[in-house]
């Protein structure tokens, strides 16, 4: 599975933004998908994770109930919609495939890595 984010750029701080993740290779329908995020001069960190059926999602308690995670698996995409964002949610986002139904917050766990999108948030 060969993945790419984009959508990130620059917003005010109570804004929104919306990331995509489009996939191409294998069967993405298979796969769920988790975002992560970089923020600068820290580790990367977990952020969400959808199932591969989209039944299921998972969220970091830092952006519960400001982000949501949908996929829409006819066009083979994930999204990462973004809500009242914060001056600390400025990152650079990755999205990441694993072939388990449910994974965890581990980065062990994703075995397909995109390349990032810088979210850059105002104040």
């Amino acid at each position: 599975v060969q993945l790419q984010a984009s959508g990130g750029g620059l917003v005010q701080a109570g804004g929104s933004l919306r990331l995509s993740c489009a996939a191409s290779g294998r069967t993405f329908s298979s796969y769920a998908v988790g975002w992560f995020r970089r923020a600068p001069g820290k580790e990367r960190e977990f952020v969400g994770r959808i199932s591969w059926s989209g039944i299921s999602t998972r969220y970091a308690d830092s952006v519960k109930g400001r982000f949501t995670i949908s996929r829409d698996n006819a066009k083979n995409t994930v999204y990462l919609q973004m809500n009242s964002l914060k001056s600390e949610d400025t990152a650079i986002y990755y999205c990441a495939s694993a072939s388990r139904s449910t994974p965890t917050s581990e980065e062990r766990e994703y075995d397909y890595w995109g390349q990032g999108t810088l979210v850059t948030v105002s104040s």
